[in-house]
């Protein structure tokens, strides 16, 4: 049997890593989204941006005191900042 390898995506509306399952972006993710953004951290920044705000969105429909602005800024954007 041949088994399928999960992309490391999130999985919506929770938000969660459908290959690994912890909070996305998850480390892997990260590390494809460097990769694939290599050239333009600006651009990745504003996709990642937008993301948040879905993300934003999406889980606070579900339970609206589970997730502060300032964790999913750090969560999404923060370690995507340029050092």
């Amino acid at each position: 049997m041949i088994r399928r390898r999960l992309a490391h995506l999130p999985t919506r509306p929770t938000w969660r890593c459908q290959a690994c399952g912890i909070a996305w972006p998850c480390s892997a993710a990260k590390l494809n989204l460097l990769a694939r953004y290599r050239e333009d951290r600006a651009a990745l920044l504003v996709h990642l941006a937008a993301l948040r705000d879905e993300a934003a969105a999406q889980l606070s429909a579900g339970q609206p005191d589970s997730v502060a602005s300032a964790d999913l800024a750090e969560r999404f954007t923060g370690w995507a900042s340029a050092r």
